[in-house]
C-alpha cells in the first residue's frame, strides 16, 4: 500500500454514529436529569411541606433538603459530563469509560434515607 494515499476509513470527527447509540446515551442522560429533578423536588417538599415541628426538627429538616438539593445539582451536572465523555468515546470509536456515579448516588440517598429515620424516630 502506497505510503502517501489517503486513509480510507473516514476521520474520527466525520464518523456518523448509529442514532440508535446516539440516542440511547440521549435516553440515558434524560433518565439522570429526571433523578436530579426528583431529588430537587424532594428537598422543596421537605423544606415547604413537611408540618414545622420546633426549631431543632426545622434544622434537621433544613439540612437534609440541602443535601438533597446538593445531591440534585451533582447529579445534573455529573450527567452532563457524562452525556459527552459517552458521545466522544463513540465517535472515536473508544471503549466507553466506566462510571461509579450508579454507586455513589446509591450510597448518597441511603446516607439521606438514613437521616429521614433518624429524623422520624424522634
Amino acid at each position: 500500500m502506497d505510503q502517501h494515499a489517503p486513509d480510507p476509513r473516514p476521520a474520527q470527527d466525520d464518523y456518523d454514529l448509529d442514532y440508535r447509540f446516539t440516542l440511547a446515551n440521549e435516553r440515558t442522560y434524560l433518565a439522570w436529569l429526571r433523578t436530579a429533578l426528583g431529588l430537587l423536588a424532594g428537598a422543596v417538599a421537605l423544606v415547604h411541606l413537611v408540618p414545622q415541628a420546633g426549631d431543632e426538627a426545622d434544622n434537621a429538616e433544613r439540612g437534609i433538603g440541602f443535601a438533597l438539593a446538593l445531591l440534585g445539582i451533582a447529579v445534573t451536572l455529573g450527567s452532563m459530563r457524562r452525556w459527552q465523555t459517552v458521545q466522544r468515546a463513540m465517535q472515536r470509536h473508544e471503549n466507553l469509560p466506566a462510571s461509579r456515579a450508579p454507586i455513589y448516588l446509591g450510597l448518597a440517598v441511603v446516607a439521606v434515607g438514613i437521616a429521614v429515620v433518624v429524623l422520624l424516630a424522634r
